[in-house]
């Protein structure tokens, strides 16, 4: 098994290597993460709350040859991430990739959100993947790759959506700055901007609204993720990809 599972890794052009991927129990999250795992690398499986559910991603990546590891923690909380490069390490030798996609999307005008919800969000939203890029940069080999998670409701900032959106903003512009002060290393910094996307919290009531007429499959959103971690995007850096069926910005 692990003699085919390294020949898959060789043909489909990844490497032996290591990703992270927050918030990766359930939705798009977990779907990246048995992705990554198909495509032959071994998976560090963050979550914040639900055991068994990363137990379960855990499982299936397993199952199918692959390797994972759970890691459980509030990627707010420096120390968090700390753990998740120190695990990571520990089980299988360091970080090639880390995926930002633990996130909180609180949807309140304007004028009524609280300083508390403004803050939590812009904890896990923001100031995570600030943890993660830190410490990407202290520790990721040469060669890595990051792709951070931020949404095409950037582009519109709809009512309701302001405050969510300007902490995806931020997203987008760290992926931008880390990208100049990395590429030296050839480590590579891109953005996925998910559209209407059939996940649990499901944000968009018509189908209809979409050219193709479905919401986004959550291995739709995963194949570009695995796409922008291969050698075959190689040429692409600095940047945010939306993928939305083109219905925004």
């Amino acid at each position: 098994m692990a003699s085919s599972r390294l020949e898959s890794a060789y043909m489909s052009g990844f490497p032996q290597q290591t990703a992270i991927v927050t918030g990766a129990s359930r939705g798009i999250g977990a779907a990246m993460a048995r992705k990554l795992a198909k495509q032959g690398l071994d998976v560090v499986v963050n979550h914040v709350t639900d055991d068994d559910a990363a137990m379960n991603v855990v499982a299936a990546i397993r199952a199918a040859g692959g390797r994972a590891i759970a890691v459980r923690g509030d990627v707010s909380r420096p120390e968090v991430f700390e753990q998740l490069f120190d695990e990571a390490a520990a089980a299988f030798g360091g970080v090639d990739v880390l995926v930002n996609n633990a996130g909180l999307m609180n949807n309140l005008p304007i004028g009524s959100i609280d300083a508390l919800t403004f803050d939590r969000m812009f904890a896990i939203n923001v100031r995570g993947v600030l943890n993660g890029l830190k410490l990407a940069a202290q520790r990721m080999r040469d060669n890595g790759r990051i792709v951070n998670i931020s949404t095409s409701v950037v582009g519109m900032s709809p009512a309701g959506y302001g405050s969510y959106c300007a902490s995806k903003a931020a997203v987008e512009a760290l992926t931008r700055s880390l990208s100049e002060e990395l590429g030296p290393r050839g480590i590579r910094v891109n953005a996925v901007a998910p559209g209407p996307t059939g996940t649990g919290a499901r944000i968009y009531a018509n189908d209809g609204l979409t050219p193709l007429g479905r919401l986004a499959e959550l291995e739709d959103i995963a194949e570009v993720v695995a796409f922008l971690v291969s050698d075959s995007s190689g040429w692409i850096n600095g940047q945010s990809v939306r993928v939305n069926d083109g219905i925004l910005s």
